[in-house]
């Protein structure tokens, strides 16, 4: 791989502001990426100099109205003319290996949207690219509900065992999506949308589970389409056990209308909870003692500090300082991968009816590079094999 130009080990950002560029304008790219780093300029850190779309005359339509200089239609173009500094990627999933790597190999640090990949192979193939040995550039992906002010002091209290050792923990992502959001054309589709709601939805719960409580050692699963005509499931279980023996449920699904998402861990002195939909602060946490826990320890558990949400801000502001630094990011490499690894093995187990465990999925196994691993009744099926299906069916 070809040294980064303006790797953190070489040319350190002191002194000047992160040149930004955004890959994709539509409402997650204008409406919260654009929003975490105008906030950043507004406080001398970043500048966004140029964005990135497929359609020409909407891209020059954002910049002119966000004030962003250079419009693109061709991310190779822009990488070349403009060479920033860290490239925020907003786009479909199937587009995520491909535009990260390139931006890596042009020596810009990437903040890719969840999910980072369809698959672990390509995830791999992007780490591969990263600027590990030059301090740079690095590829995180987007997990922004392990970052604030709740997530951080419930992950120093689990992790110094104030609270005892964990012992059983649920997440929970029910949410609800009628047909006419899976009229969409990509949705619904393992080729496009990478996966269902364990993919696409309940990432987030699992991934700060994950950031919560360590590593996982086996996963038992299944999945359903229980609704919805679509490729991937609409509703999927399952049953993780973790390395220090703690055990959890997950359920996520899209066909629940009381919507929520929730984690709850018990521990031996207290139980942690989270309730929100989309992002939390200090107040949807609460933490409720055992029998006989003093005052003064509780008072203690309850003390989240200043109020800072769970926000694409609050992740971009450690992602510059990383940057800064020349340090891997939080929610990059190994630590970007967990997420991804528990949710393919969630897929094999479903599909395979197994218990699968943490490491076993690797090159040679049809759900390194697939999540559905051509299991039957979940792959795609070929174009001329429906074609020819539906010929043989009698009138």
């Amino acid at each position: 791989m070809p040294t980064p130009s303006n790797a953190s080990g070489n040319a350190p950002l002191a002194g000047r502001r992160v040149r930004a560029a955004i890959i994709g304008i539509g409402a997650i790219g204008a409406g919260s990426h654009l929003p975490a780093l105008a906030r950043l300029a507004e406080e001398g850190e970043t500048e966004v100099v140029a964005a990135v779309d497929l359609d020409g005359d909407a891209v020059k339509a954002f910049c002119a109205e966000n004030g962003i200089p250079h419009a693109y239609t061709d991310l190779d173009r822009m990488l070349a003319e403009q060479r920033p500094d860290l490239v925020s990627i907003c786009t479909p999933p199937t587009l995520h290996r491909d535009q990260t790597v390139a931006a890596l190999r042009a020596g810009a640090w990437v903040w890719c949207e969840k999910p980072p990949v369809p698959t672990l192979a390509d995830f791999d193939a992007v780490e591969a690219e990263e600027g590990a040995e030059t301090g740079g550039p690095y590829a995180s992906i987007v997990f922004q509900h392990r970052f604030g002010s709740g997530s951080n002091h419930v992950r120093r209290l689990i992790a110094e065992q104030a609270l005892g050792r964990p012992l059983v923990a649920h997440c929970q992502t029910t949410w609800y999506r009628d047909t006419a959001y899976y009229a969409v054309p990509w949705r619904g589709r393992w080729q496009t949308e990478g996966g269902g709601p364990a993919m696409g939805h309940g990432i987030h719960q699992m991934d700060l589970l994950l950031d919560l409580l360590g590593p996982w050692s086996e996963v038992r699963a299944m999945a359903g389409r229980l609704v919805h005509d679509v490729e991937t499931e609409d509703v999927s279980t399952a049953l993780v056990r973790f390395e220090s023996g703690a055990m959890a449920t997950i359920v996520n699904s899209v066909l629940s209308p009381d919507e929520v998402s929730r984690i709850r861990i018990d521990c031996e002195r207290a139980t942690v909870e989270l309730t929100h939909l989309y992002g939390h602060s200090n107040d949807n946490w609460t933490i409720t003692p055992a029998p006989g826990t003093p005052d003064a320890d509780l008072a203690a558990w309850r003390d989240f500090g200043a109020d800072v949400p769970s926000s694409h801000l609050a992740q971009l502001r450690e992602l510059v300082a990383s940057m800064r630094a020349g340090e891997r990011p939080r929610s990059s490499g190994p630590d970007g991968r967990t997420s991804l690894e528990l949710i393919t093995a969630l897929y094999k187990s479903a599909f395979t009816d197994t218990t699968v465990r943490a490491g076993e999925i690797g090159p040679g196994d049809p759900y390194y590079t697939a999540l559905h691993g051509g299991a039957p009744g979940w792959a795609p099926v070929p174009a001329q094999a429906s074609a020819a299906a539906s010929e043989e069916i009698p009138a």
